[in-house]
């Protein structure tokens, strides 16, 4: 056993397996395999199941609902009420707020909706530039951790608890000046640029610490969105914006802080947002801190996912491990046509038959 899963006692009642889980999880991690590759899955019917809980509450605005913290609580408890976590399914409440919730601790307004949020552009001239402060005492922030707070005060035994969604960089830097405006500003000002990234970078780590050590206290492991713990510091680094410049613009503004941004941490996974994304790989994958990569193929077109296998061999090649989201009619060809090192597979199959996709995996060659 990993000396780092031995040091830690998790017990969860709907999770008896829980180190054996990350025994294939820390494997993983350095393209290794215990027994068979990890696996989470995902049941098709999880939200509707719980839907009902918003019917008896009424709220002023979206927002109200999402910083309505028993609400969120409450939610989270019932989905996961009865269910069976197999395989590398884990039980973990993060608070949400949406995905630039970073930029909103300098600042940044979120508009709501139903099931995401989004940043109004908060320097529209560069004369505004100076009003960009890390506030750890602003409304954002303080829900984040009322909500980190509340779940670790009822989580024992039921659920692990992670931290929020926390993109520094240029997804952040979009989103305080429009991606639009930001590709104008990588030619026009490309200095202005440089100083918003680096305003974006400096406070990362002091919100990351803040967090885990919060975590850290209460016996939690390290995790967040993706649902795959590290008992030392998880981060996914990963640069949307990047689907929109050219390789040269993403070796000079987005390189440098993915480097800094990943040093601090023991295990990194890059989220891969899609082809246009895939176009920077090259550069990501000589990244040495990063252990991962998370394909996130797309829609339509960009599916099946055997049309990226070349993409995944590249990945396997470069000593990363990948994260591949599968069908479940696709599981045969692909395991016929992948070497199975470094791969986590993700599946979304309703309780009843992940059993046998588990057996089914296990006999992968």
């Amino acid at each position: 056993m990993n000396s780092a899963i031995g040091k830690w006692d998790v017990h969860l009642e709907n999770k008896a397996d829980f180190s054996k889980a990350m025994e294939r999880i820390y494997a993983w991690y350095e393209q290794e395999i215990i027994d068979r590759v990890p696996i989470r899955f995902s049941e098709h019917n999880a939200d509707f199941n719980v839907a009902h809980l918003s019917n008896h509450k009424k709220w002023a605005s979206l927002k109200d609902r999402w910083f309505d913290a028993e609400y969120q609580l409450e939610y989270f408890e019932q989905s996961i009420k009865g269910q069976k976590f197999h395989a590398e399914t884990f039980p973990v409440f993060w608070p949400n707020l949406g995905p630039e919730v970073f930029s909103a601790f300098y600042g940044s307004q979120l508009k709501y909706q139903e099931v995401t949020s989004y940043s109004s552009p908060l320097i529209e001239s560069w004369d505004q530039i100076d009003v960009l402060k890390l506030d750890m005492k602003n409304e954002y922030f303080l829900k984040i951790e009322e909500l980190t707070n509340m779940a670790l005060e009822r989580c024992e035994g039921k659920y692990l608890v992670g931290y929020t969604d926390l993109h520094p960089g240029m997804d952040c830097v979009a989103a305080w000046r429009d991606p639009q405006n930001l590709c104008l500003d990588l030619l026009i000002e490309p200095d202005m640029v440089q100083k918003l990234i680096h305003i974006s970078i400096d406070g990362f780590q002091l919100v990351f610490d803040h967090f885990d050590a919060i975590l850290k206290a209460k016996n939690q492991p390290s995790v967040t969105w993706m649902n795959i713990p590290s008992f030392g510091k998880m981060h996914i680094p990963s640069c949307d914006f990047s689907s929109m410049i050219a390789p040269e613009q993403f070796e000079e503004f987005c390189l440098p802080i993915l480097l800094k941004e990943v040093k601090p941490m023991t295990h990194n996974i890059f989220h891969c947002d899609g082809k246009g994304v895939a176009n920077h790989l090259d550069r990501i994958l000589e990244v040495p801190e990063i252990n991962a990569i998370q394909w996130v193929q797309g829609m339509a077109e960009d599916q099946p996912i055997m049309q990226w296998v070349p993409l995944i061999k590249k990945i396997q090649a470069a000593g990363k491990s990948v994260i591949v989201d599968l069908q479940i009619n696709e599981l045969s060809d692909f395991m016929a046509a992948v070497d199975k090192k470094g791969i986590y597979l993700c599946i979304g199959a309703d309780a009843d038959i992940q059993p046998d996709i588990m057996k089914r995996v296990k006999k992968w060659a």
